[in-house]
């Protein structure tokens, strides 16, 4: 039953004619699959809804083709060809008692209109945002009309489609609606720049029209940025709260957040649950409508307080919604516990920023909704009396063997450590990194539950144990290391010679080797975990120089939202950064480098030198294994299977997806070669 601490979670809330049956938002957020894959992307917001969530959103939805997002894939509702897609999702989300919110937007001088090919428009004549070689031109007041109808026209779309709440969007520098609020892009000199006040007419007019267009059965939701961090060229607290006092009473709910979205989302590393607060804790006292705010929400008691103490009024979650659609009903049904706890690592960005459908670290059935037919909460029945033994219990080991043993299977899990979690646990006593903790965390809680699983610490296994222990199926996952010398992608072969001193590998820094003087780093690897070493080589005294061969530092986080943080901390610490060169020796106190374009030589001293390049997997047991298959048999193994770092090192999210996929498929049919579903063309529109 439900704790009635949280009671308070479960009241009903009004947005002007249309109620949500409790305070759950899921707030618009991107998934790479949109308007592409309608099917995909309805099966993953039904189960929101499903999940206990009262409103379910859309993402960014264009209005216009002028205000074309490609190559990113979001909703549209350009014409009223777009209405059957949406309108799929939409009677989806009715079917669980949910709501179906739709953020409608024009992007303004941040769309491409690579597909369109329509000129850029904007409140004044600028550049694109992100680096396309066009520029925007100002807006004429035929055009400020013609906005306001495409907005209105896709409300009416909206509403035909079945959305209860329609979203004019001000938020993350993302949408005309906000451009003509800021100083930095409107420059007109006419009634609607200049003044806030008139900076803020095309926002209160757009409201205005969507209400009287939509606003008898619908509910209108405005999305707005109340500080973009950036000073005085961008909104600012101060302006934001004129804004809102100019507007308050328009909208039915106000949806408040930070921009732009590498603020807004920013990863755990950076910023704790609930970071928000500060920023928009006196929104409610200048409006009467309710209000939904974010803040990686995943703890029911800092949901609770934020209610009782003013702050919002509705719990607004995209990350953590993904991480558990059924977090709502987990709560709701007292089971606190088996939250599946959003860690802030950001992939399911990155589905986003790479094009490609959402995936989550923690949830692997993220975005499989459709295509695999996985449910987060739900796996079908064990096909047999199979016995499987799992070796490794890092990611993709726990999760394999969580779903094995939820489906009914007799798992073992061995593990040669006394620990459990493998990398997991290990990267998050790094710097930043404890929140990862959570995907062991959560596992290891499950399995405690499940009486068909044993687990077996401190128990290294050879190829000798495992025929002799009589399993059905086995499953290697015994994780990766990473490279001591310096092969990696730049590289055609070892650069390191095995033997010279002062070489650490980031493993060798999580078993606790000391560091001293001064510590070049290697990054060849482009992602999180190079900036970690740095930091914690900058922690223990040292001077620190961080060399990539990339041009850019860290260049695979800008895709999670992480780079302009982790720039900012490496400047706050004091680290050197090198772009552009590549590692092409070290002697034990000199690292040589070639720059990527000039071809010139620099050598850098150092007492150590951290490469962080690429990891070998530890698949020496699995080997073994596979060279004694004449041996299987007698020994009654079935198959053998390597997964995860064990297989192909990647990211953690990949690991705990491999898990997940052996558990899954285990006894299930042969499907093929394309082992999912797809979206195919079957007739063309004329």
């Amino acid at each position: 039953m439900r704790d009635p601490r949280y009671d308070i979670l479960f009241e009903p809330v009004k947005i002007g004619p249309v109620t949500a049956k409790n305070r759950f938002f899921q707030v618009p957020h991107c998934n790479g699959m949109g308007h592409a894959m309608p099917e995909s992307h309805a099966a993953m917001r039904e189960v929101k809804a499903e999940g206990g969530w009262a409103v379910v959103s859309t993402e960014e939805c264009e209005i216009h083709p002028s205000g074309d997002v490609s190559p990113y894939v979001e909703a549209r509702l350009w014409d009223d060809h777009d209405i059957p897609a949406l309108k799929l999702m939409c009677d989806k989300v009715h079917a669980h008692g949910g709501l179906a919110a739709v953020e409608l937007t024009h992007n303004g001088p941040t769309a491409s209109n690579l597909y369109s090919r329509e000129v850029l428009i904007a409140p004044s004549h600028q550049p694109s945002k992100y680096g396309y070689p066009a520029q925007a031109r100002g807006m004429d007041m035929e055009d400020i009309r013609n906005y306001r109808r495409w907005h209105k026209d896709a409300a009416i779309r909206g509403k035909k489609a079945g959305f209860d709440i329609i979203y004019v969007y001000a938020a993350h520098d993302l949408s005309l609606a906000m451009h003509f609020l800021q100083k930095r892009r409107n420059h007109r000199t006419d009634e609607y720049g200049g003044s806030l006040e008139n900076r803020a007419r095309l926002l209160r007019e757009v409201l205005i029209d969507t209400k009287e267009a939509v606003g008898d059965t619908c509910g209108v939701a405005l999305r707005f940025a109340v500080d973009e961090l950036i000073g005085a060229g961008g909104i600012t607290v101060e302006e934001a709260k004129d804004v809102v006092a100019m507007v308050a009473e328009i909208p039915d709910l106000w949806d408040v957040n930070l921009a732009a979205w590498y603020n807004d989302s920013i990863p755990s590393r950076f910023a704790p649950e609930g970071a928000q607060e500060p920023f928009i804790n006196w929104v409610k006292s200048l409006t009467t409508k309710p209000v939904v705010g974010v803040g990686r929400f995943t703890s029911p008691d800092t949901m609770v307080s934020q209610i009782k103490r003013g702050v919002i009024d509705m719990i607004g979650a995209a990350r953590p919604s993904i991480a558990d659609p059924f977090l709502p009903k987990k709560i709701e049904d007292g089971r606190v516990e088996d939250i599946r706890e959003c860690i802030g690592c950001n992939i399911c960005v990155s589905g986003d920023m790479t094009i490609t459908p959402i995936r989550c670290t923690q949830n692997p059935s993220m975005g499989e909704e459709w295509r695999k037919g996985w449910h987060p909460d739900r796996i079908r029945k064990a096909e047999s009396d199979a016995r499987i033994l799992v070796v490794g219990a890092g990611p993709a080991g726990l999760e394999a063997t969580r779903a094995l043993g939820a489906r009914g299977y007799e798992v073992h899990l061995a593990e040669a450590t006394r620990v459990l979690g493998g990398r997991v646990d290990r990267e998050a006593k790094l710097p930043g990194l404890a929140e990862w903790g959570r995907v062991r965390d959560w596992r290891v809680g499950q399995i405690d539950k499940l009486t068909n699983v044993s687990v077996y610490r401190e128990s290294p296994l050879e190829a000798e144990d495992i025929l002799e222990f009589g399993a059905s199926h086995v499953v290697v996952a015994t994780g990766s290391r990473w490279r001591a010398d310096a092969f990696g992608r730049s590289a055609h072969g070892p650069i390191i010679t095995e033997g010279i001193p002062n070489v650490l590998t980031p493993d060798d820094i999580m078993d606790g080797a000391a560091l001293k003087g001064h510590v070049v780093i290697y990054d060849d690897d482009y992602f999180y975990m190079a900036s970690v070493m740095a930091e914690v080589a900058a922690k223990a005294g040292c001077s620190v120089t961080l060399v990539t061969s990339d041009d850019t530092i860290a260049s695979w986080s800008s895709n999670t939202l992480d780079y302009r943080h982790i720039m900012k901390r490496l400047h706050k610490v004091g680290v050197k950064m090198l772009p552009s060169l590549s590692l092409t020796g070290w002697d034990g106190t000199k690292a040589a480098f070639e720059h990527s374009w000039s071809g010139t030589e620099e050598v850098v001293s150092g007492d150590i030198i951290i490469p962080v390049t690429m990891r070998l997997p530890n698949d020496g047991l699995y080997l073994d294994l596979k060279a004694r298959a004449a041996d299987w048999a007698e020994a009654g193994i079935a198959s053998v299977k390597v997964i995860g770092d064990a297989e192909a090192p990647g990211l953690i999210a990949h690991a705990v997806y491999a898990g997940h996929r052996y558990a899954q498929e285990l006894d299930g049919p042969d499907r093929g070669e394309v082992k999912f579903r797809r979206h195919l063309h079957t007739a063309v529109t004329p």
